[in-house]
């Protein structure tokens, strides 16, 4: 897709990374040089997500996400049904979907590719759940709190970090545990937390439990680099549906593209196809719209 010409409006984060003024000016000037209109510049949260119908309305062919998976995730969820393109960018901490459709780029590396006519639109799987749709993963379980560490570490506050550590080791040994229900895989036992990541075959679903001190350390070195997720973890398989179960009963602790929710004792996830046609520019796991 040529984005040259195209009407758009770009939304910026301005509390994801490094999102701040000056990278916000070069990329809304790569945009302009790369041939695109920007009609409307949002800054969300104050301003609030565009709507499809408001798009159509303005005549908009595409909007540019620069932000984190949590903004991303409310901008795409919200547009599906558009007929436009979405241009999602890595304006945040970890870009997971961003890093899906461009690889390791950095913003402006894209907006050069597309300028060179590199895009093509792709409709990726994702993640259907009871509580809306989660375009990079689902996080069940008392292990979410490791979310809060890695909140604190994005704020340097070393004290509340501390502090979140401590909560986190007590909830991923105290916590109510989640298992795998349907299919029935993996530990009787349950984990402190299940990830379920949305792959072009299926989704991908890993247990972590930590066991021993070690693992604790390894779960932290792992936030210091990134990324929860790459902490203590075992490959449970892939499917296209899953039902996590609390083993107690209880109310389950979700993180959904990263953002905290409250779920049932059991939760069913499933694949299904994104709702709206986003910009690829590297063959990567996501198929053509």
């Amino acid at each position: 897709m040529m984005i040259n010409g195209c009407t758009t409006w770009l939304v910026f984060n301005s509390a994801s990374g490094s999102n701040d003024a000056d990278v916000q000016a070069e990329l809304s000037a790569a945009l302009a040089s790369a041939g695109c209109r920007i009609d409307r510049t949002l800054f969300f949260p104050d301003d609030d997500a565009p709507g499809a119908q408001e798009l159509r309305d303005s005549g908009v062919e595409m909007v540019a996400v620069f932000a984190g998976d949590g903004t991303v995730s409310a901008v795409v969820t919200k547009l599906f049904g558009w007929e436009g393109a979405i241009l999602v960018l890595p304006g945040g901490t970890m870009n997971l979907l961003a890093r899906r459709l461009h690889g390791e780029a950095s913003q402006i590396e894209i907006v050069e590719r597309l300028q060179g006519a590199a895009g093509r639109k792709v409709r990726p799987q994702i993640i259907g759940t009871g509580h809306g749709h989660a375009l990079t993963g689902v996080l069940a379980g008392p292990g979410t709190a490791w979310n809060d560490v890695r909140e604190a570490m994005r704020e340097v506050a070393v004290p509340e970090m501390v502090s979140a550590v401590t909560e986190a080791i007590g909830e991923s040994v105290g916590g109510a545990k989640v298992l795998c229900n349907r299919p029935s895989c993996g530990r009787e036992e349950g984990y402190a937390a299940i990830m379920i990541s949305p792959e072009a075959g299926g989704l991908e679903v890993r247990g972590y439990d930590a066991q021993r001190l070690s693992d604790y350390a390894a779960q932290t070195i792992a936030l210091l680099l990134g990324d929860f997720r790459d902490g203590p973890n075992e490959v449970l398989g892939v499917y296209d549906q899953v039902e996590l179960a609390c083993r107690e009963g209880e109310a389950m602790d979700l993180l959904i593209d990263g953002e905290p929710c409250r779920g049932d004792a059991a939760e069913t996830f499933s694949l299904i196809r994104c709702g709206v046609d986003l910009l690829a520019t590297v063959d990567a796991d996501v198929d053509a719209g």
